[in-house]
């Protein structure tokens, strides 16, 4: 700093204006922050948010900066660690108050319903505290002031801080200040390695009687080296140390200004000790101190004028001729609106103007405007893409060959192969993964387990941790994760088994051999390879229930560093049945689940009795039994009674619908689409009861097409969408799957358009800046760095559809590019990439 002293040392006077006048000519000009009607503060361009979500495992709550359309920061709370990831212990927030110009919150340690227990345990510490963060505007800056109930005990100093994440995807090369010193952002975590005492040493006695608990000593376990639990003990040394931090100080879109007033601030790498963290600014708790002791000033640059740029959503791979097609153009709400935009085709010869559209405003929702383009009428086959003053959307195709090749063939022919389990999985050149987890399984023990198993007593014929035989065969792991659940299972499963029943669709690109464990992508068998999928699901749920006598709830790793491995599924066990690392078999006492089972079950088999007579027999034996066996539960039952009705003619469950008809007709919304496809066989060929039971149901439909208008109308994109943390595309997936059976069976009510709208809105016709596909290699742009087996490498499966676009609550929509946000960038089994498919299918089909 001494270098520039003489700037200042005379012409003062002159030289202050002078850098007024650069601010203008830049944009920057110092405004007021104000608290909004949706609970943040805002001034232009910038938000700060504080404690509207609550997410923090998932990078997601305590105090946020949004900047001009993208969150640089987050997660602004006390923490214990000073980079913890999603199994260190999070605060629970008592109140939220936003007032005038402050958002109070107040929070405490520990949360005793998370300590030891749940569906994420946490190991909470002996420490417990009360304390609120303020956030108040105060001019052009947010004043963050953390007040305590008591002060930091002297074992706890060092331990116990504030800390706030800054997103690592938009800073890789990007420069921070602090003080005088400076650096770039690096792309990979660099050492040298700091140690501290981890905060497991000292655990809290908080646990909730009544609540299964988890083996404390397997949880902790170090001899395998790393453990995610455990991961305060090596962290990185911060790469700075001081008073006065700035990220992105060449950017004046990003640049923020961290000043505190109390304790230093230092900069860490979060991802030194968790591959998914972040950059993480902190200032530790100083001693003794309880009211005021952390006070920050965050100075985000505000830029005069700025405006959300529009962003034009399609979807990304196109649309049949005589299809709706319509287009949404979402901008800012301060926008005027005004103008046209063009429906340019792209020829041989170039471009060319076919039609100048005006906008059709549709109104608010979330925090932007939004306007429809319609352009059904165009149905001249070629590319296209659409222009609104100075942007444009990627390029797609009308052509009623849209959907032939490459939409919803990367789901069988990429995806789910990657996903099986207990296979060698070769491509040619490339092996996906080894054959794995042959030494399958060992029976969980009878406590809280990872991921949300929990073994009850009695539950089992086999004792605790004894090898349970035949398991060592099919199944999916469940993308993201490498355990097998039983939904989705024999989720998946029935799905392929309805896309068959209901399109016939001929696919046969792979060789699955489940004799050598070998599948051979791109190498063809004679078989078809949803077919081939069915049986590969089925044939696990089966031998589960072979063994077990009941259905397993699911298959898992049972030590938090096995359950966090990235890479090579074969390099999770060694395949040697017997000793401890064998993944662990749990069961439950689930009706629900169990008579979902068994209607998914029902369903499979009259496909499989096309491919495997004998695994079809198994599969109805087992849906039969469930069925007699569980009490009813809601309209799970009434589900297991159709496909079973369907599947065999019994009049045991042709009776039981029959007996159900007023609780069926009374939660219409939710049985519609099961019982469609019987009501309408009923209608024209039941006896006289079966057609007074069809005629209830077709008058109770007018009130389900209203509801499902309703719904949809509530947003510019024609299906039904609650914004919340989690992306909501497989939930509008599933909409658009059960309207399909709605529009097919009862055209004449109900009209098909929800269904391509739930698949426009998959391909990118979204909210947000980020219009990708939610299926990873499909179309123009598409979510290719993903929440799957790959995401280490920043990498993707094709096929595998995201959970797409989330809400920074209340109302900012979010898709970033990073791999570690399960909420907006997982993969799934049991619905999402085969729900997909099916839509793309149905779309194709309905328009015949």
């Amino acid at each position: 700093m001494k270098n520039f002293k003489h700037l200042f040392k005379t012409n003062v006077g002159s030289f202050v204006p002078t850098i007024v006048a650069l601010a203008y000519a830049i944009g920057i000009q110092a405004q007021d922050f104000k608290l909004t009607e949706g609970g943040y503060f805002q001034c232009e361009g910038v938000d700060v948010m504080a404690f509207y979500d609550f997410y923090p495992e998932g990078h997601q709550g305590g105090v946020s900066i949004l900047m001009n359309g993208n969150r640089v920061a987050t997660n602004g709370d006390i923490r214990m660690e000073a980079t913890p990831g999603q199994w260190q212990p999070v605060p629970k927030q008592l109140r939220r108050e936003a007032k005038g110009n402050t958002i109070v919150a107040e929070l405490a340690y520990p949360d005793s319903s998370r300590h030891l227990t749940g569906f994420n345990p946490m190991i909470y510490p002996d420490l417990q505290l009360r304390y609120t963060v303020t956030t108040e505007a105060v001019g052009n800056h947010v004043e963050v002031t953390v007040d305590l109930d008591r002060p930091i005990p002297e074992e706890w100093l060092g331990k116990v801080g504030f800390n706030l994440e800054f997103y690592p995807g938009a800073l890789f090369g990007k420069p921070w200040l602090m003080d005088s010193q400076s650096g770039i952002f690096p792309r990979q975590p660099n050492s040298p390695l700091a140690t501290t005492t981890p905060n497991y040493l000292r655990t809290g006695d908080f646990h909730q009687k009544g609540k299964s608990i988890i083996d404390f000593k397997r949880l902790t376990r170090t001899d395998k080296g790393y453990n995610p639990i455990i991961a305060d003990d090596i962290i990185a040394e911060p790469y700075c140390v001081g008073r006065r931090f700035v990220s992105r100080p060449d950017d004046n879109y990003n640049k923020v200004t961290i000043e505190s007033m109390t304790a230093d601030l230092k900069l860490y790498d979060g991802r030194m000790n968790h591959n998914n963290g972040w950059f993480v600014l902190r200032s530790e708790i100083p001693a003794g101190k309880t009211k005021g002791a952390i006070k920050w000033i965050i100075t985000p640059t505000v830029v005069k004028g700025w405006r959300y740029q529009p962003v034009i959503q399609t979807s990304q791979v196109g649309y049949l001729t005589h299809q709706q097609k319509v287009a949404v153009v979402e901008m800012d709400s301060r926008d005027g609106a005004e103008g046209a935009a063009e429906l340019i085709y792209i020829g041989a010869e170039g471009e060319k103007v076919v039609r100048t559209m005006p906008l059709n405003k549709w109104g608010n929702f979330l925090r932007y405007q939004y306007a429809r383009l319609d352009f059904s009428d165009i149905v001249t086959p070629g590319l296209y893409k659409i222009r609104y003053r100075n942007v444009q959307s990627s390029v797609f195709r009308i052509d009623d060959t849209v959907f032939d090749r490459g939409v919803w063939q990367p789901v069988i022919e990429y995806f789910l192969p990657n996903q099986m389990c207990h296979m060698r999985v070769n491509e040619k050149y490339r092996v996906w993964h080894d054959r794995c987890h042959m030494d399958d399984a060992r029976m969980a023990r009878n406590e809280n387990g990872i991921d949300g198993y929990d073994q009850k007593p009695g539950l089992s014929p086999f004792a605790e941790e004894e090898e349970v035989d035949g398991l060592a065969v099919g199944g999916w792991h469940d993308a993201g994760d490498l355990d097998l659940r039983i939904e989705s299972q024999i989720g998946e499963a029935y799905n392929l088994a309805m896309i068959y029943e209901q399109f016939k669709p001929e696919i046969d690109v792979t060789t699955i051999d489940q004799q050598q464990h070998l599948t051979e992508i791109h190498q063809a068998d004679g078989k078809n390879d949803i077919l081939q999928q069915i049986e590969h699901g089925a044939l696990s749920v089966c031998a589960a229930y072979r063994a077990l006598g009941r259905p397993y709830r699911g298959i898992i790793s049972h030590d938090l560093r096995q359950y966090a491995m990235l890479g090579d599924a074969a390099a999770m066990t060694d395949g040697i049945k017997g000793n401890d690392d064998d993944r662990w078999v749990y069961t439950e006492d689930n009706p629900m689940r169990d008579l979902t089972t068994a209607a998914h079950l029902a369903g499979a088999t009259r496909v499989l009795k096309l491919h495997n007579d004998t695994l079809a027999a198994q599969c109805l034996e087992m849906a039969r039994a469930l069925f007699a066996r569980e009490e009813p539960v809601a309209g799970a039952k009434l589900h297991a009674a159709v496909e079973l009705y369907l599947t065999t003619g019994d009049a045991v469950y042709r009776n039981y619908i029959l007996q159900n008809q007023a609780a069926a007709i009374k939660n219409i919304g939710r049985n519609a689409p099961i019982l469609a496809r019987l009501a309408r066989q009923w209608e024209q060929q039941g006896d006289k009861q079966e057609r007074r039971f069809a005629a209830t149901f077709r008058k109770a439909l007018p009130a389900c097409v209203e509801q499902m208008k309703n719904e949809a109308a509530k947003t510019p994109y024609g299906v039904p969408y609650e914004p919340s943390i989690w992306g909501a595309g497989w939930g509008i997936q599933s909409f658009g799957v059960k309207y399909y059976y709605l529009t097919k069976y009862y055209p004449e009510l109900f009209e098909p358009q929800p269904v391509y709208s739930a698949l426009d809105f998959i391909l990118g016709c979204h909210p947000g800046s980020n219009t990708a596909s939610f299926a990873s290699g499909v179309g123009a742009k598409s979510a290719t760095v993903a929440y799957g087996t790959t995401r280490a490498d920043w990498s993707y499966v094709p096929g595998g559809v995201v959970s797409g676009t989330a809400i920074i609550r209340p109302d900012f929509p979010e898709l970033l590019e990073f791999p570690y946000l399960w909420q907006q960038t997982e993969y799934v089994l049991g619905g999402g990439s085969s729900d997909y498919m099916f839509l793309v299918l149905a779309a194709k089909h309905l328009m015949k």
